[in-house]
């Protein structure tokens, strides 16, 4: 059975936000960001500026994804 997402607070250019993603992809979100030496909010504000019309969280759910992609060479 799978969880329901869970909210987390993240600052982002100095205002907090709130995020709602599954617990693997909070996991999979602070192994990438600890993987690239940077704070978590710092990656969050990163994709913010990139996201164009996407939602934040679908947005980090995507980089997450193309990260697990990029690691397994596809």
């Amino acid at each position: 059975m799978q969880e329901r997402p869970r909210k987390h607070s993240l600052t982002l250019q100095g205002h907090r936000t709130s995020v709602s993603l599954e617990a693997e992809f909070w996991q999979a979100f602070r192994a990438l960001a600890r993987r690239r030496g940077q704070p978590i909010n710092a990656l969050a504000s990163e994709i913010d500026a990139a996201r164009g019309d996407q939602g934040l969280a679908s947005a980090i759910r995507v980089a997450v994804l193309r990260d697990l992609q990029a690691r397994a060479g596809k």
